[in-house]
């Protein structure tokens, strides 16, 4: 378990492509993601948050921990700025809360490198390819965070990381982590992701 690291999931997000409908709490084969995410999670990390404007949507994952965004329509940042102010740990592993296929191996990988290899944010990367949002946070970057979002910057993640010192990790090209970051934003990507399911 990961005693100093919390687990993040980002349940926010308009969501427009689904009629407003949480992405979190769509059901791919019989069970909503985020229900899927916390199956793979739960027993990694003693303390687990849900960042989400609607708690009442997420009343029945008692176990986890609820936060709101301070910094509104700030995208994932805000997100993950209120998972920092709430954490009772040095880090956060912060998942998207549209991610279903997620892999325990992978995010073990990351958690393992990160204890070794202290830094600001620990992001993986396959070729050019980057997900900020299967990635550590150290709770050092908090005050970095709230002065890059009190000062009405751009909101995108990739521009926050020039404020701090990211560390990137490798991984190979593969299927496997392809379907480890596996996100729904359509509903061909919700069949694509029943079709794998079943296929496992």
């Amino acid at each position: 378990m990961a005693g100093n690291i919390s687990g993040v999931i980002l349940a926010g997000g308009e969501n427009r492509r689904f009629n407003g409908i949480t992405k979190s709490k769509i059901v791919i084969d019989g069970k909503p993601i985020i229900s899927r995410i916390l199956d793979t999670i739960n027993e990694i990390f003693n303390e687990i948050i849900i960042v989400t404007n609607s708690p009442e949507e997420f009343r029945e994952y008692n176990n986890c921990k609820i936060a709101s965004d301070h910094f509104l329509k700030a995208g994932p940042l805000g997100g993950i700025h209120a998972a920092l102010k709430r954490t009772s740990n040095e880090a956060l592993f912060v998942f998207a809360g549209d991610m279903p296929l997620l892999d325990k191996k992978l995010i073990l990988s990351q958690i393992n490198y990160f204890d070794d290899h202290k830094c600001d944010i620990l992001i993986p990367r396959v070729s050019q390819y980057i997900e900020p949002l299967h990635a550590i946070y150290s709770i050092g970057i908090l005050k970095t965070l709230e002065d890059y979002l009190l000062g009405n910057q751009n909101c995108a993640v990739r521009e926050f990381f020039k404020k701090v010192e990211p560390h990137y990790l490798e991984f190979e090209d593969s299927a496997e982590i392809k379907k480890a970051f596996t996100n729904i934003n359509s509903p061909l990507d919700i069949s694509m992701a029943e079709k794998t399911l079943r296929l496992h």
